[in-house]
């Protein structure tokens, strides 16, 4: 070999194993995905069921309050959300609050369908609600004689009504997986189950 492109083929060769070292050297590792959302009451396969029909990765924004307020002695809300994809503020979907009620678990709103067998509660397609076991809240902490989980979505406005994604009966659907599987977890959680 010529000496006069020994200091190209040099360059070349490290150049060379620097590209193959980089093409193997793992990416910033991104934590997992947590599988459960809201307190513990909600799996991710689960919270995925209500969607806006824009994508984006499923997140929650979970906060609470403990005895802080004469009206609640459990307060515990999340907001899912989903990633945008051109911008970095995820956009709201819906919002699960589990928090002391001392109404009477029977009230139905107008045009509800009720839970289904083995809950008391209620679901319509923006808002649905379970009322949790007796026991629970006392369990919880609670002076109040229930805990409801309550599921609202935000409200639309004129052409976003008319432009629903699914229809009634499949926003009543997921609304329903959603509350019973909440109230499920829950009442396992805090060892007040039927």
């Amino acid at each position: 070999m010529d000496k006069k492109w020994l200091p190209l083929t040099v360059v070349l060769g490290v150049a060379g194993v620097a590209a193959v070292t980089a093409s193997f050297w793992p990416d910033e590792e991104k934590p997992p995905l947590a599988q459960t959302l809201c307190h513990g009451a909600l799996s991710r396969q689960t919270a995925e069921l209500i969607d806006d029909g824009k994508g984006g990765e499923v997140s929650a924004e979970e906060w609470e309050s403990k005895g802080q307020s004469a009206d609640y002695a459990v307060f515990k809300a999340c907001s899912i959300l989903r990633a945008n994809a051109d911008n970095d503020y995820p956009r709201g979907i819906y919002r699960l609050v589990i928090a002391d009620n001392r109404n009477d678990p029977g009230y139905k709103p107008k045009d509800s369908v009720p839970l289904g067998p083995g809950f008391t509660g209620w679901v319509l397609p923006d808002k649905a609600e379970a009322t949790l076991p007796a026991g629970c809240a006392a369990r919880m902490g609670s002076t109040a004689p229930y805990i409801t989980v309550t599921l609202l979505k935000p409200s639309k406005k004129g052409e976003e009504e008319e432009k629903d994604l699914v229809d009634r009966d499949t926003a009543i659907r997921n609304n329903a997986a959603v509350v019973r599987e909440a109230a499920t977890k829950l009442a396992k959680k805090y060892g007040c189950g039927a």
